[in-house]
């Protein structure tokens, strides 16, 4: 459960860092959520659909590496 909270904390970073004069209400606005949705996401919170932090995550100019998750490692014997 520590990378998940580590998420939120993250997004909370970024938020912060590309919209500093968003209330948390204004950046819910932009990503389509409530204000309690927003903070239960920058908690880390599991209830929250991934497709909401992709939406955070593409409005940050961060979803480049959501194509990676849960995607195998390859191996030698890979074609």
């Amino acid at each position: 459960m520590e990378t998940i909270s580590q998420i939120g904390q993250n997004l909370r970073l970024a938020r912060r860092k590309s919209y500093p004069d968003d209330t948390l209400e204004d950046f819910a606005l932009r990503i389509g959520v409530s204000r309690a949705t927003l903070q239960r996401m920058e908690k880390g919170d599991l209830s929250v659909s991934l497709g909401k932090y992709f939406q955070a995550a593409a409005l940050l100019g961060l979803d480049t590496p959501f194509h990676t998750l849960l995607k195998p490692k390859q191996s030698l014997f890979d074609d």
